[in-house]
């Protein structure tokens, strides 16, 4: 049998353009030969689909998609992804569900048992699991159909209590099949490489995987569906980060036609490059946005967050607003005007000196004589905000924020004003990585300034100021926070791997204060295993510190 995986880019609630797809996906296998076609999970609707989940036009207009699908399935079978209703009176009125459809039938709808409830998924929210297990028999291979996490139970520390495959398996199945919604970070592709694995080594069974690709605002999928013969070796992976179809041949109880290859992972600077690219493309392509504006300071932050916006909206839907202020140097100045020229993108400059002093003017009846402080410096940064904000409004354009993680965990960033924006870049990117994305690209010629990369980062807000000078140095700093945010670790556990106790205290209550800013910044793209936003709930108000 010649099985084809369709690796889309989805579009949440966009019905008209995911059956357009799907339907072109499905011509396209014929055209190639493929008896069977398969799409990832909640294709139909695409995933997260979250509290449209909610509204019953939502889910009929699933179902009458799918129907406009299975009319045109003609001549070769298809699977896809789609949110169904629970008959039922008891439990959550929907599941997670698959059809296989074939000659333009609904031959078996197959339900997700394992709904994951952590980080960024909430399915339990929404879906009834499923407690009756059934494989697929299609021209006389029998299918073990399993949707994402149906197969991730099986590690030694198992979430669940239950195994789909552990009941499929005793119907002697031919061939695993699974649809997925897998995001991504740059620590899952391994992972997800393992997990798959350990599966076909258990049951002893091929498995065909796929994955969508693309971005549903701060959720990035990589794709990079997989196949693996029955001893759990890989014999092919697709591409990655884009769009892709390919036909695969099961034959004699096995995928045939690939040899064994080992999984070389991309580095992981190279993809978070990838991701951030595609998130911003999707975040504006998916909203009908075209053009993007940004502050451009000099600094590394706003040169990375350009150069990639640049990348991926072309320079000529980038502009790049230079907001000198009376503690700006010459130099920043200069490097923000080399960055343009080197890559093209608009620019324009507005200096900030006459508004920040025309607010501290208007103030100086309730300040009185108080020394200057972090109020003047803030009242820099807002009328940086309301500059960008102006032109976003005047000129259609969309804010893009330019923090970086380790800002935002401690708060190191102004409310409204460098921490506003529609859709935070790099704000799930530790200031270390930033040096390490700058460089990569860089790799081939100077695109972003050396000097931008080599000078002591700063906010010139204030006379001399740096960073360093409200922070530990960052590569303390990052490690710091990489063990307390994505590893979970308790103060005491950071303090016995060698950082300085002090240090590790007032970073922790750095991180646990800034909550609330947190709450009102824009949504992050998601590249780490542990991501501000819906990966990360944390009270505001909460006394708890580890």
């Amino acid at each position: 049998m010649k099985i084809a995986l369709a690796q889309l880019n989805y579009h949440i609630g966009n019905f008209e353009q995911n059956t357009f797809k799907i339907i072109q996906a499905i011509e396209k296998a014929k055209e190639q030969g493929a008896e069977l076609v398969v799409f990832a999970e909640l294709s139909v609707c695409g995933y997260p689909p979250q509290d449209f989940l909610e509204f019953n036009e939502f889910i009929d207009l699933c179902e009458q998609s799918a129907q406009q699908i299975k009319d045109a399935c003609k001549d070769i079978a298809c699977i896809i992804g789609l949110p169904t209703k629970n008959s039922k009176i008891e439990g959550k009125d929907l599941y997670n569900s698959a059809y296989f459809i074939h000659n333009q039938e609904i031959k078996a709808v197959i339900n997700k048992a394992l709904l994951p409830n952590y980080d960024i998924f909430d399915e339990y929210r929404y879906f009834e699991p499923a407690l009756k297990f059934g494989c697929i028999n299609y021209k006389g291979v029998k299918i073990a159909l399993t949707i994402c996490e149906d197969l991730w139970n099986i590690n030694d520390n198992p979430l669940y209590i239950a195994n789909p495959m552990d009941e499929l398996i005793n119907e002697a199945p031919h061939l695993m099949i699974n649809i997925a919604a897998s995001p991504f970070s740059y620590m899952h592709d391994d992972e997800r490489v393992a997990i798959l694995s350990d599966n076909c080594k258990k049951y002893n069974l091929p498995l065909l995987y796929v994955n969508q690709v693309g971005s549903q605002t701060e959720i990035i999928f990589d794709g990079g569906s997989l196949a693996f013969n029955e001893k759990g070796e890989l014999l092919d992976e697709m591409a990655y980060f884009e769009e892709d179809l390919k036909l695969y041949e099961f034959a004699d109880g096995n995928i045939i036609g690939h040899v064994v290859k080992q999984h070389i992972p991309q580095s992981d600077i190279e993809q978070i490059h990838h991701a951030l690219i595609l998130g911003i493309k999707d975040y504006f392509k998916k909203s009908g946005f075209t053009k993007a504006v940004l502050g451009l300071s000099g600094g590394i932050d706003s040169a990375l967050v350009c150069a990639l916006a640049s990348e991926a909206l072309g320079p000529e839907n980038v502009m790049a607003v230079l907001m000198p202020s009376e503690y700006s140097t010459d130099h920043s100045i200069k490097d923000a005007l080399d960055l343009v020229t080197n890559l093209g993108c608009k620019h324009e400059i507005v200096a900030i000196k006459e508004a920040a002093s025309a607010f501290e003017n208007m103030m100086k009846p309730i300040f009185k004589d108080l020394p200057f402080n972090i109020a003047e410096e803030n009242i820099q940064a807002r009328s940086r905000a309301i500059i960008v904000m102006a032109m976003s409004n005047k000129f259609g354009y969309i804010l893009l924020n330019t923090s970086n993680k380790s800002e935002c965990s401690v708060g190191y960033g102004t409310l409204y004003g460098d921490m506003a924006g529609a859709i935070g870049v790099i704000g799930d990117v530790y200031k270390t990585q930033v040096y390490k994305l700058c460089e990569y690209i860089n790799r081939d010629k100077e695109i972003i300034p050396i000097n931008s990369i080599v000078k002591p980062p700063s906010a010139e807000l204030r006379p001399g100021q740096k960073d360093s000078d409200s922070l530990p140095e960052y590569d303390i700093l990052d490690g710091l926070l990489y063990q307390y945010i994505e590893l979970k670790k308790t103060s005491a556990q950071i303090i016995a791997m060698g950082f300085d106790e002090v240090l590790v205290r007032r970073v922790l209550k750095m991180v646990n204060v800034a909550e609330f800013k947190r709450y009102q910044t824009p949504p992050i793209l998601r590249v780490s295993p542990k991501a501000f936003g819906m990966g990360r709930r944390m009270p505001i108000v909460g006394k708890y510190l580890s």
